[in-house]
């Protein structure tokens, strides 16, 4: 099939997104595919594949490019990693106008991007900011997904971060490294309460979040694409027996009861974490008291918690672009690859 439009990519280090929309700006298809780039590049080019697959011709369009996946240890260095993306790109896409974006509204030649390489890595989340503080006055949007969670404030059409280094955001918490599905559990607490007593957590990587969020019952469909941390099944049982490691249990030690209180635990600890970098944040003179808190990624339920605990207004990132309700989840879950097709759009016009 034949496509107009812009095709927007978000090259990640365990996910590659992709997101086309049409000529007139409406999200036409957004897709997520499980990438495990740390383990070499042929899954960038099976994942782009697969997705090119599913979409049919798209070799003609102009592709708009964003990235995280140069931070993967596959690469000694990001501005290594920049390079072999690019050329990934190019050589799967050798007739089609690559665009890279580098930060704001800029976009790259392919060249030109790799000579500047700091300012392209890790630039996703700033160019899903920087689409949004054009659809609204002022807020804080934050976007919690498989790994990371962004948080990027705004107001009168810009992004109010200073620096945007991966850095100087760990420093600022505008970047916390936390999500909802490949975060291990050991990064979240230290102890747990069970049985009546505090039970430290095994320092291993037996169990991820996405663990507590399936014995909980809120884990996004879809959202959970990689292997288990024991490569075990992914189902309620296979959960709490990856939970139940982590105290050194076998999951007969409890009931169903008893591993749900200790997800709802952990579950709690992690959206405490954001939501105190999200108090920081709202705390500066630059957010009113009624800036709203704008939801993205497959983590946006935990934005609708904090909110309801803030007394802040909520708005769902899908809402700020043109698309059909049956691909909404997927327009936030993937904000950053519809948000660098849609800012190429407009720099073309």
């Amino acid at each position: 099939m034949r496509h107009d439009g812009i095709l927007g990519w978000d090259l990640g280090g365990a996910h590659t997104k992709a997101a086309l929309i049409t000529d007139q700006g409406r999200v036409d298809s957004v897709l997520q595919i499980a990438c495990p780039l740390w383990q070499g590049l042929e899954h960038l080019e099976a994942s782009i594949d697969q997705i090119v697959g599913e979409l049919g011709e798209v070799g003609s369009l102009k592709h708009a490019v964003t990235m995280t996946g140069e931070l993967v240890d596959l690469f000694p260095d990001r501005m290594t990693g920049v390079s072999a993306l690019i050329d990934t790109m190019t050589q799967r896409f050798p007739l089609a106008e690559l665009a890279i974006f580098s930060g704001g509204s800029e976009f790259l030649d392919s060249q030109r991007a790799k000579s500047r390489a700091l300012q392209v890595a890790s630039a996703n989340w700033l160019a899903t900011g920087a689409w949004v503080a054009n659809q609204l006055p002022e807020g804080l949007l934050i976007d919690v997904g498989s790994t990371t969670t962004d948080l990027i404030p705004f107001a009168d059409k810009q992004v109010l971060l200073e620096e945007g280094s991966d850095h100087h955001r760990l420093v600022e918490q505008t970047l916390v490294y936390t999500g909802i599905v490949r975060t291990p559990l050991m990064a979240i607490a230290t102890k747990v309460p069970f049985a009546g007593e505090w039970v430290d957590l095994m320092a291993e990587h037996f169990a991820t979040t996405a663990d507590i969020y399936r014995i909980i019952g809120e884990l996004p469909e879809g959202a959970d694409l990689l292997p288990s941390a024991d490569n075990g099944e992914k189902s309620i049982d296979g959960s709490e027996r990856r939970l139940a490691r982590m105290l050194g249990l076998d999951a007969d030690a409890s009931n169903r009861v008893g591993w749900k209180r200790v997800a709802e635990y952990l579950a709690e600890q992690q959206l405490r974490r954001v939501q105190d970098a999200c108090e920081r944040l709202l705390s500066r003179p630059s957010l009113s008291s009624n800036a709203p808190l704008v939801g993205a990624g497959s983590g946006r339920f935990l934005i609708k918690r904090i909110c309801r605990r803030l007394n802040r207004p909520y708005v769902g990132i899908e809402s700020l672009f043109p698309c059909d309700e049956s691909i909404a989840f997927k327009v936030a879950e993937c904000a950053p690859a519809v948000a660098v097709a849609s800012l190429a759009l407009e720099g073309s016009k």
